[in-house]
């Protein structure tokens, strides 16, 4: 597993560079529930890749990837069979929509949190995708610049290890 490693000042660390990312504005905490905004501690592996292929060549990256579409959401409602999975749209539960009007889901990390098992309430959506011009805080994901997100992605990370603040 080839990680980087993430800290609660904004930095992540992947051989031997670092690079500036936004993280949770409810901070980093090893008790992630579901809303508080926060970024979840630990080993975060990189499930797959979702892409806006409208808007981006096809991803290098060594995990799974794939095109979404603008039927593509997230279910992020814990009392809902789906909590925390994949959706089509429309859907009966609270969710997100993938296929955004911003930039930041043009690449999309699914990361390993809260989904073997799901348990409810402990967080959804927790992704590494696209910052923010000004890296604003996220609702819990971690962001990078697209450029430095390309480019991890195709130098084969597979990992995201989050420390405690």
């Amino acid at each position: 597993m080839t990680e980087a490693v993430v800290r609660a000042d904004g930095r992540l660390t992947f051989r031997g560079e670092t690079y500036r990312c936004a993280l949770g504005r409810g901070g980093i905490r090893a008790d992630k529930q579901e809303g508080d905004g926060a970024t979840p501690v630990g080993l975060l592996p990189l499930r797959r890749l979702l892409y806006r292929a409208d808007k981006v060549a096809i991803p290098r990256t060594i995990v799974p990837r794939e095109p979404i579409a603008p039927s593509d959401g997230w279910c992020d409602d814990p009392r809902h069979r789906d909590y925390n999975k994949q959706i089509t749209l429309p859907h009966d539960a609270r969710h997100e929509e993938l296929w955004r009007r911003d930039d930041l889901y043009d690449l999309v990390g699914v990361l390993g949190w809260n989904d073997a098992p799901v348990v409810r309430d402990r967080g959804s959506a927790i992704f590494l995708h696209v910052a923010r011009a000004d890296f604003a805080a996220t609702e819990g994901c971690v962001a990078l610049q697209r450029p430095d997100l390309q480019r991890l992605l195709a130098a084969g990370l597979s990992a995201i290890q989050v420390l405690p603040g």
